[in-house]
């Protein structure tokens, strides 16, 4: 796979015309655009919408999180949209991720179109152990409720997670090497860590097996954000 199919840029973005001037800098040098909470809020179904229509693929970062019925009939939404990509909370439990992924795939067979990629989100990477232990309430390690998540995603039939690339080699120990990690925390060497905790450098994840690396704010806030994803390729194109 190409190193410009294997980043997935965050359009982290108030409105719809700054989702757009994104996109038209950075498509076709970038193939997949992560629509998340505040963009999809801020512009609702237009904003995956106006990246389809660029050309472009989506993830949508929606971290689905309720009822199974309920999380079922907000996957078929997104399938209708045609999304690549979208996510659940694995937190959620089994009955919800199945009834996602059931949705997710008779819901493409009835429009015609391939399954997008269904993930489910483990530990947020804003959160570290003691977060996790003492605001949260979870008592295992990072790491263990990482992949004790990961093989419940796997087993309720999704294709993969999201996690911090601190956790990516014991996911692919746990889960095998055809498990989708999608892998937010990454900052390219000497930028800013912002409110990630759990980080590493593209290269790095790569080497540690991610299959994609979800980039913000080092591409999105450059002053060239198309220079800083071609500089960003280049470091990648000597791991794949």
């Amino acid at each position: 796979m190409p190193s410009r199919d294997k980043i997935i840029v965050a359009l982290d973005v108030p409105d719809l015309a700054a989702g757009e001037k994104l996109v038209d800098q950075l498509f076709p040098y970038i193939g997949m655009f992560k629509v998340g909470l505040e963009f999809y809020t801020a512009a609702g179904p237009a904003a995956i919408c106006m990246v389809k229509e660029r050309g472009g693929k989506v993830f949508a970062d929606l971290k689905l999180h309720d009822i199974p019925n309920t999380v079922a009939g907000a996957a078929r939404a997104l399938v209708r949209l045609g999304v690549d990509m979208l996510n659940v909370h694995a937190a959620g439990g089994r009955s919800m991720m199945q009834a996602a992924a059931a949705a997710v795939r008779e819901e493409a067979a009835a429009v015609g179109r391939p399954a997008p990629v269904l993930i489910a989100v483990t530990v947020l990477t804003s959160l570290d152990g003691e977060a996790l232990r003492h605001e949260v309430g979870i008592e295992r390690g990072v790491e263990e409720q990482v992949v004790r998540w990961a093989r419940l995603a796997r087993d309720s039939g999704l294709d993969g997670v999201v996690a911090s690339p601190r956790e990516i080699r014991a996911i692919r120990e746990a889960c095998g090497p055809e498990f989708v990690i999608v892998t937010p925390g990454v900052r390219p060497a000497g930028s800013d860590r912002g409110d990630q905790r759990r980080v590493m450098t593209p290269a790095e994840a790569l080497q540690q097996g991610a299959s994609y690396l979800v980039i913000g704010r080092p591409i999105t806030a450059a002053p060239d954000p198309v220079a800083a994803a071609r500089a960003i390729e280049r470091e990648m194109e000597g791991i794949i």
